[in-house]
């Protein structure tokens, strides 16, 4: 048997993917922000993004990560992930985060080391936490 991909989309919806279809990763940004909400909602430790950090980034984590991981049973959300280039070697990123009928907004600096690599530099959320 041969599936068939549907190209019929649901009234009022503009994008052009498929249904079920996943978005990959545009950047540095994305990935940052997928293993930051991780992180910060407890479904990873704050220790896995300990080399992808400089500065006091690591520390405003250990802040900001829940004590109580299993506190809360929605799961947080990633919505819109974008960035701004104000230089070389620097994204300043943000994110909206939709817990349930709540969302939250994320910033973070990335910073590209001389090895080439990114690092988060600061982080910062405002509205209700995951």
């Amino acid at each position: 048997m041969t599936r068939t991909r549907t190209t019929t989309r649901p009234p009022g919806r503009r994008d052009q993917r498929a249904p079920g279809a996943r978005r990959r990763p545009r950047g540095p940004h994305d990935w940052f922000a997928e293993r930051l909400l991780a992180v910060l909602s407890g479904r990873r430790p704050v220790h896995s993004l300990l080399g992808h950090t400089v500065g006091p980034a690591y520390e405003q984590l250990v802040t900001l990560a829940p004590a109580d991981p299993f506190r809360d049973r929605l799961t947080p959300v990633l919505r819109h992930c974008g960035r701004f280039h104000p230089g070389p070697g620097v994204i300043e990123a943000f994110a909206r985060i939709a817990t349930g009928d709540r969302v939250s907004a994320m910033a973070f600096r990335l910073e590209q080391g001389p090895d080439l690599r990114w690092r988060c530099a600061a982080i910062e959320i405002h509205g209700p936490r995951t």
